[in-house]
């Protein structure tokens, strides 16, 4: 069988499927990937065959000052950045990889509609991976009319209720009970563990282990876009009787932020996996693949949204029971520092965090999503 998975934004798009990929792999399948441009070195820095499909949303970032959340501004960049302009581009370069490579099955984050389109197009059979943990932000009415639009150009039909999203398999690597109720999941999707967690992973060996450890991020595309807010968290945790590991992205130098005490270390990047059991909680930007490890290590968390999906995951993770949610613009460092000791100190959020990691680790691993791209390409 060949794979070829696709996506159509950065990271957080790219590293939901590789677990698949490695999975299809190891089964003796054949796996590329079809990414934009800026991406490519990331797909094969990881060990895969790489197709540039083009584009350049998610290349080099200049730092930008913070703004208000704007769910508006979010919506319409899903509807005419992703659904409109980035899947008009991406659709005939997905369909002139898939027949040149020849592929039996295309595999794309929720996302890369202009891949959905392009399967279609083709008669190939097609699973979607969710990126967006609450599942609010992709709603038909939001995207229907550019992807119909689309659609029509490659001479499909149209099709009002977006089946196409969730036609043959959706595999979601979120825990069922997570995803917001408003927005169901369709009859199509599968609930997996993309990344179960490791026992037993030693810890780096840089780690201080005499006082509980505090994890703080802002991912990989809002890192760059977020002001003096790794400033002003920095300054609220070091003050705590914790130790903090600070990830800023490629795009950031950790000498910016000058000397630290020892119970402070500042990297570019470490690997979530290698940390996150060595970890008490989480201060974030609430990304789905932030909270996600999170709570598959039954952490609570500490969360200031942004953009993009993170505001519909603070509200889930509020109404949870397990983060507390700050104003990413007025929070100031005594409020950080507070919201921190409350999710330490108040069992609640422990306890609403051990449930939902209960529920991830009972769910089936990335060698069930292969067998269930099997029977579909068999069922095709």
């Amino acid at each position: 069988m060949r794979i070829l998975f696709t996506f159509a934004g950065g990271t957080g798009h790219f590293n939901p499927l590789t677990p698949i990929a490695r999975a299809a792999e190891a089964a003796g399948h054949q796996i590329a990937f079809a990414g934009q441009t800026a991406l490519l070195e990331t797909v094969r820095a990881a060990g895969f065959t790489a197709f540039d499909t083009g584009g350049d949303t998610f290349g080099s970032r200049e730092r930008q000052p913070l703004a208000e959340i704007d769910l508006d501004r979010e919506e319409q960049a899903i509807r005419e950045g992703y659904a409109r302009r980035i899947a008009g581009e991406r659709c005939p370069r997905v369909i002139e990889v898939c027949r040149s490579w020849r592929a039996d099955v295309v595999v794309c984050d929720e996302a890369d509609f202009g891949a959905v389109v392009a399967a279609e197009s083709l008669g190939l059979p097609h699973a979607t991976v969710l990126v967006i943990a609450a599942g609010s932000l992709i709603r038909p009415g939001l995207v229907g009319e550019p992807l119909d639009e689309l659609r029509a150009r490659h001479g499909l039909g149209p099709d009002p209720e977006m089946a196409m999203l969730g036609r043959h398999l959706v595999l979601s690597p979120f825990p069922p009970s997570y995803r917001d109720p408003a927005f169901p999941l369709p009859p199509t999707a599968r609930s997996l563990t993309f990344d179960p967690v490791v026992p037993d992973v030693p810890a780096p060996d840089w780690l201080r282990t005499d006082a509980p450890t505090i994890y703080f991020t802002l991912g990989t595309v809002f890192n760059t876009e977020s002001g003096d807010l790794f400033h002003r968290v920095l300054t609220g945790l070091r003050e705590l009787p914790l130790n903090v590991v600070m990830t800023v992205g490629p795009h950031i130098d950790p000498d910016e932020f000058g000397p630290q005490p020892d119970s402070v270390r500042i990297e570019r990047y470490i690997p979530q996996a290698s940390l996150l059991p060595w970890c008490t909680a989480m201060v974030s930007h609430g990304g789905s693949g932030s909270v996600l490890g999170a709570l598959a290590h039954g952490m609570p968390m500490v969360l200031l949204p942004m953009g993009a999906d993170q505001p519909h995951n603070a509200e889930r993770c509020a109404q949870l029971g397990v983060a507390r949610v700050l104003d990413v613009m007025t929070a100031s460092p005594a409020e950080i520092a507070a919201a921190t000791e409350d999710v330490l100190h108040e069992d609640g959020y422990r306890q609403a965090a051990g449930i939902l990691r209960e529920e991830i680790a009972g769910l089936p691993d990335a060698t069930h999503a292969v067998r269930l791209l099997e029977d579909l390409v068999r069922a095709q």
